[in-house]
């Protein structure tokens, strides 16, 4: 009798602690949530693109997201992309980001920046976001960066 009893314990504290919580969700109000697609044109055999073949390299994109994205190359086929507006801004002109190196950084008068390998802020950094993640798929040499 004891047995049925502790498994029902323990499946409940499974079940409860599995539940998602949104109160901590990172939904930032200040980059719009724009649905693009790259689709087929982010081809790495072509030389404006090759770079992303090799590990620790990046692409800017523009024309993507809010002001554009950066493509970075983790190696191992593996890629992440971020939007490069500074998530703790309300976008304006100097909320844009210039990508150096793995630092994004912005130019309003905070100067945040950014990790572009995690989206982390780096230390002095203002605000509670990181940098807007974008979902990335590889098929062979073409890398597919979009947001539903």
């Amino acid at each position: 009798m004891l047995k049925p009893l502790f498994t029902i314990i323990f499946c409940s504290i499974l079940v409860l602690s599995c539940q998602k919580n949104d109160d901590n969700d990172n939904n930032n109000n200040f980059i719009p949530n724009i649905a693009f697609d790259t689709l087929n044109s982010i081809n790495t055999t072509l030389p404006q693109y090759n770079d992303l073949q090799f590990p620790s390299n990046h692409l800017v994109l523009n024309g993507f997201g809010y002001n554009g994205i950066v493509i970075y190359s983790a190696g191992n086929n593996q890629y992440v992309a971020f939007e490069i507006t500074d998530p703790n801004h309300a976008p304006s002109n100097c909320s844009s980001l210039n990508i150096e190196g793995i630092s994004a950084t912005c130019n309003c008068d905070d100067g945040n920046s950014y990790n572009i390998v995690n989206g982390a802020p780096f230390d002095g950094t203002t605000g509670q976001y990181s940098l807007k993640p974008y979902f990335v798929e590889v098929n062979g040499s073409v890398i597919r960066v979009y947001n539903n």
